[in-house]
Parts: structure tokens; C-alpha cells; sequence
């Protein structure tokens, strides 16, 4: 497991989104890496998404990570889409996701 950096958590911990989890909205989280770039957890705001205990068990369910990842991939900017697709060609998944889920991922917290 890679930690996230000091710097990093602070900016996620004064953020709505990261107080409860992104699936079930129960609370306590842990925060689940959910991108693997280059055979490393990666650290940028987008790819970490708050989950409940429950929630995190069944992240490396094939169901349960398309959910995620149709998440993660509409929190995503274009510029990281493309930085992140070599190997696995994301705008392509996201929109494969977004058909399967019905449509774009919307956060539904809101920042004050």
C-alpha cells in the first residue's frame, strides 16, 4: 500500500466528498486508491474515493470496480483521462461505464 502523502490528505480532508463513502454514503471511510499507474497506487485527488469498510472489502469485486471506476473516471479531467491512458484507453471506458451505469457519474455532495 502506498500512503498518501501528508500534503495530499489534508486537501482531501477538508473536502465533503471524503466524509462519507462515494457508494453507500455510510460513515466512517477509508480512502481506496483505485488507480494502479505504472504498477503504483496513485496519489492524485481523483483516483482516491472514500469508501465505507464494507464498500472497501468488495473493491477488487469485478461488479463492484466498474462502479468505481465509472466514479473515478467522471471525477477525472480530460488532460487526466488522456495522461493516464496508455496501457488501458480510459475516455473509452468511462464512456463504456457511463452507457452500463446510465449516464456520467454525478457527485451529488456538495461543497460549501
Amino acid at each position: 500500500m502506498r500512503p498518501i502523502p501528508i500534503s495530499i490528505r489534508n486537501k482531501l480532508a477538508s473536502k465533503k466528498f471524503y466524509e462519507q463513502c462515494c457508494i453507500c454514503k455510510s460513515k466512517p471511510v477509508q480512502w481506496h486508491h483505485n488507480l494502479i499507474f505504472k504498477g503504483r497506487q496513485e496519489n492524485e485527488e481523483f483516483c482516491i474515493l472514500p469508501l465505507c469498510v464494507p464498500c472497501h472489502d468488495k473493491a477488487r469485486n469485478k461488479e463492484f470496480k466498474e462502479r468505481l471506476d465509472w466514479i473515478m473516471l467522471n471525477r477525472a479531467s480530460e488532460f487526466q483521462i488522456n495522461y493516464y491512458s496508455k496501457a488501458i484507453n480510459y475516455k473509452h471506458e468511462r464512456n463504456r461505464l457511463n452507457i452500463k451505469f446510465g449516464g456520467a457519474w454525478e457527485n451529488t455532495i456538495k461543497e460549501e
